[in-house]
């Protein structure tokens, strides 16, 4: 089996991370977000994956390579210009199998991929879409099911007196090569918009599942994903990582202060006297948290340095970043790459701070 992962968004939703990074490479507790997508693809016998790209794609083929080691093969197909999500399949045609799968390159889930193949082959459909259940389906077009599980409708984005059910497409799809005949050359076309309603009634079937499912497309889901990771509330390798004690801290690492877990400290991480780190938090490599200083709930990546007496709560933290001492970001606050804070600022509400931006001592209340 094949797949075919959509990868081509510029990921502006998760601004400033991916500024100077595609959204499928940034960081996620310690590898690409992409990486949770392939090794679960791998667990379920997928080794040949393309990659539909669009937005940075130099950068996303530098990063993942070949896919050698990762135990897979990876092609990488650029659009010349936004496809959308039917017409980027197209633009594949030539590299695809009869039956392959599809899916949005933004997802973390640990869906049984097998079980929804299994189904597919089953009911013989032409298309057949995951479901997973969301807390609020206003935000979502949903999906309703004959008793057979075809589709019988979608109701785009309802009003909450209208939700009758809470069950939305994952954005996994197990597809026949034969309904690229449906889609139109060399322009943007919806898969979601365009295709599927030509298919209900005539081999379109629904795969509802229970599983873990959550789109990192924002700096509130992508914390959301890293503390599900962390907690073991989606299977990923990280698990496996971390332990029974739920506390992953890599050879090199050198604490004198205290870590609560869960959490994941990688290699030269230093942790000053005093400081208090977790629950809840990655420093990836090379991290300094300086005395006394508070880290909880929060993503720090490569290279930045906290200094002495900052608070840092509800957070994320680009790779090179500079915080001033008694400096405090929570709130949902993300900076971006290189950014450098002086002493005594606070930077809370969601504020994002763009690459590169230095901020002098006491600058910002936000």
């Amino acid at each position: 089996m094949q797949a075919v992962i959509l990868v081509g968004g510029e990921g502006t939703r998760l601004r400033p991370l991916t500024s100077t990074v595609p959204k499928p490479v940034v960081p996620l507790v310690d590898r690409p977000f992409i990486a949770f997508m392939l090794e679960w693809l791998r667990s379920h016998g997928i080794e040949d994956v393309i990659m539909s790209c669009g937005f940075l794609a130099t950068s996303l083929r530098n990063v993942l390579g070949d896919g050698s080691g990762l135990g897979m093969r990876l092609r990488f197909v650029e659009e010349p210009d936004a496809r959308g999500t039917a017409g980027a399949l197209k633009f594949a045609e030539s590299l695809l199998d009869e039956r392959f799968v599809m899916l949005n390159g933004d997802i973390l889930t640990d869906l049984d991929l097998a079980a929804q193949i299994a189904q597919h082959e089953a009911t013989g459909a032409k298309a057949t879409l995951a479901l997973v259940p969301v807390a609020d389906p206003t935000a979502y077009g949903l999906v309703h099911l004959e008793d057979d599980r075809s589709v019988r409708d979608f109701v785009e984005k309802p009003s909450s007196d209208a939700i009758d059910t809470n069950m939305i497409s994952a954005g996994a799809y197990v597809l026949e090569r034969e309904i690229l005949q449906l889609v139109p050359a060399e322009r943007n076309v919806s898969i979601e918009r365009e295709v599927w309603p030509l298919l209900v009634g005539n081999g379109l079937y629904g795969f509802p599942s229970q599983s873990y499912w959550l789109d990192i497309g924002s700096p509130e889901r992508y914390l959301q994903g890293t503390f599900d990771i962390l907690e073991g509330n989606v299977h990923s390798a990280v698990t496996e990582r971390m332990g029974s004690d739920w506390l992953a801290v890599a050879d090199g690492a050198e604490v004198k202060g205290r870590v609560i877990p869960p959490a994941v400290l990688e290699r030269g991480v230093r942790v000053g006297d005093g400081a208090h780190v977790g629950s809840l938090v990655v420093l990836a490599e090379d991290v300094s948290v300086g005395a006394s200083s508070v880290v909880e709930r929060a993503v720090i990546l490569n290279g930045t340095q906290i200094d002495e007496g900052c608070v840092l709560r509800g957070c994320i933290v680009a790779a090179g970043c500079r915080i001033g001492a008694r400096t405090r970001i929570s709130g949902g606050a993300v900076l971006g790459e290189g950014v450098t804070i002086g002493a005594d600022n606070v930077i809370a509400g969601g504020a994002r701070i763009f690459p590169g931006v230095v901020l002098p001592d006491g600058a910002i209340e936000f």
